[in-house]
């Protein structure tokens, strides 16, 4: 656990994205490298959100049981709570073929380390641990997305061969290969994998027992970096707060073996991400702001081969640590993020804003970055700022003339 951040749980969570199968072309789009993302402060050419058949691709979301502690009834992507058995020293067996390279062939991050998110940063091996944290938190995403779903993403010898010869082509150039869209592979009957599930539900450390059985290896490497979000405190009855990295993940086609677990999740929903926000919209389903704004970002892409190529290139630059501030006003509230003029954190995380200066009229070309909620399905976007690490800024929606750089679903 982050020891600077005792308040918050270490957790991990994937983004997965899937190649809709039923679809017989792709949609080319441009990327925002290709020069069709907006300036921050102003909006995207588009009138509205890319209608749903643009996208190629749809986006894993489970809904939480009404019975949970932590958002009940919402829809959230796939994982959860880091395990002890996801640093245990037999995981380096089982990634034997790696263990000479930097973080398993992970490659190198960009971001200075003294800007790295703690969960990121920490030096788990000083720790105690011989398995590296960016290689643990992937375990722990992908053995959560496994127990949730029943989506297994893995490698078998054939497969951890053809990567391996391609991590040693590329690492004179210290850099990530870029690898295919990852696959869901056929290892045993839906009765074996839904035994191993169960297995692994009720113990973490099976995880480890299914893959050496299986003669497997987690695939850590289609998991790209994404982000960090922590749960600002105060928003539940019963105090839970998670420290989360984001990863992404983008697969070559739907997996056919996906079901819920019946116990924290009772339904799966594969959707695009415009169809997801226009739910939203129309409350037919909740999405927590962390999922809102990710959404958004993908909106960006309706391709998914340009979204995996943005995905993989950008994530050796590293990601931001992103504890939103609440902040209350008359009639609605606020989820301030880090760049927004309002914004200040102290070293231990902890966030205090002068409430005062919410009702101040912003100035023109001002640095916003925040979420205005008049209710939970009514979120506002204000963002004016320059993403870091050569990030994205959610997809905005034209403002009308006299207002400010806001988008609303």
């Amino acid at each position: 656990m982050n020891t600077a951040l005792k308040q918050w749980k270490e957790a991990a969570t994937i983004i997965l994205a899937a190649g809709r199968t039923h679809l017989g072309l792709r949609v080319g789009a441009k990327t925002p490298e290709q020069g069709s993302c907006p300036a921050p402060g102003r909006s995207n050419t588009n009138a509205s959100l890319p209608p749903a058949s643009r996208f190629d691709y749809d986006v894993l979301l489970l809904k939480r049981s009404s019975t949970s502690g932590f958002m009940p009834n919402a829809y959230v992507f796939p994982g959860g709570l880091l395990e002890p058995s996801d640093f245990a020293g037999e995981w380096m067996d089982i990634f034997k073929a790696f263990r000479n390279l930097p973080n398993l062939g992970l490659g190198r991050v960009k971001q200075p380390a003294g800007t790295r998110p703690p969960i990121f940063a920490m030096d788990r091996v000083k720790l105690g641990s011989p398995v590296p944290g960016e290689v643990a938190l992937r375990i722990c995403a992908l053995r959560e997305t496994f127990e949730e779903s029943g989506v297994l993403l893995v490698l078998d010898k054939t497969q951890e061969n053809t990567l391996m010869e391609s991590i040693t082509h590329e690492m004179p150039h210290e850099s990530r290969p870029q690898q295919q869209l990852a696959q869901v592979q056929e290892l045993c009957s839906n009765s074996e994998l839904d035994r191993w599930r169960s297995e692994v539900n009720r113990d973490p450390s099976n995880f480890l027992t299914m893959c050496r059985q299986l003669e497997v290896v987690p695939n850590i490497w289609a998991l790209h970096e994404w982000g960090n979000w922590l749960t600002p405190p105060g928003l539940y009855a019963r105090e839970r707060r998670y420290d989360t990295a984001f990863f992404i993940c983008c697969l070559e086609q739907t997996p056919p073996h996906t079901l819920q677990d019946e116990r924290e999740i009772v339904h799966f929903k594969w959707s695009t991400p415009s169809e997801v926000l226009q739910s939203y919209q129309a409350r037919d389903l909740w999405i927590a702001p962390p999922q809102f704004y990710e959404l958004r970002r993908m909106c960006h892409f309706p391709s998914l081969s340009d979204l995996h190529g943005f995905a993989s290139r950008r994530a050796t630059e590293g990601c931001e640590h992103w504890l939103p501030v609440r902040v209350v006003t008359d009639g609605s509230y606020m989820s301030l993020l880090p760049g927004d003029k309002l914004y200040p954190v102290d070293g231990s995380g902890q966030a205090v804003v002068n409430d005062s200066l919410v009702d101040r009229q912003e100035e023109e070309n001002s640095a916003l970055h925040r979420m205005v909620f008049s209710d939970p399905y009514t979120p506002t976007l204000q963002v004016t700022i320059k993403p870091k690490y050569k990030h994205l800024l959610p997809f905005q929606t034209p403002a009308r003339p006299g207002q400010g750089p806001n988008s609303q679903l």
